[in-house]
């Protein structure tokens, strides 16, 4: 949930991809701790926010305790709250499928921004809550991450998971 002066905005997670530390080639942290990543090396519940492309924001949380820098990239939403909100800053439809299905597709319309660098989840402008349980949930696939094919061996690990059957996770896998 994201809360902005122009509104609320939520969704269900249905994509992630897991990034552990140092020693995996594909995350930020393996660089070591600069600027960009401190929030990494901070407090788990926080959000580390960072440029994908130098064009639009990537959502991560942070998952470990001080000192590890273990994050989870959110790599899609099914929208579920606001959802007319979210369609006007995508000037996509509601119903479209590009309107959360990818990393930065989801924080340009929760309203995500580099504003959220290191916010504390637990705080009332963005965090998590429980879902409801009556939304049917598909099975969950694993496969390697997207996009990471300079970390090596690294870039093959299945750590991205995705709710197989869901419309808007970000790149159909091959099940």
């Amino acid at each position: 949930m994201h809360r902005t002066p122009d509104g609320e905005s939520a969704g269900r997670i249905v994509e992630a991809e897991a990034y552990r530390g140092p020693r995996d080639l594909a995350a930020h942290s393996s660089r070591g701790l600069t600027k960009r990543t401190t929030a990494m090396f901070g407090p788990p519940g926080h959000a580390y926010i960072y440029l994908l492309y130098g064009i639009s924001w990537a959502l991560n949380l942070v998952v470990a305790a001080e000192g590890r820098p273990h994050a989870v990239l959110i790599r899609a939403i099914e929208p579920l709250r606001g959802v007319e909100l979210m369609a006007r800053r995508r000037n996509q439809l509601a119903t479209s499928r590009e309107l959360t299905n990818g990393p930065g597709k989801l924080t340009h319309a929760m309203g995500i921004t580099g504003a959220d660098y290191g916010r504390d989840l637990c705080g009332d402008e963005l965090f998590l809550e429980d879902g409801d349980d009556n939304i049917p949930r598909g099975k969950i696939g694993r496969s390697a991450r997207i996009n990471v094919d300079y970390a090596g061996e690294w870039a093959a690990l299945p750590w991205r998971f995705y709710e197989r059957g869901n419309r808007y996770v970000s790149v159909r896998p091959r099940d």
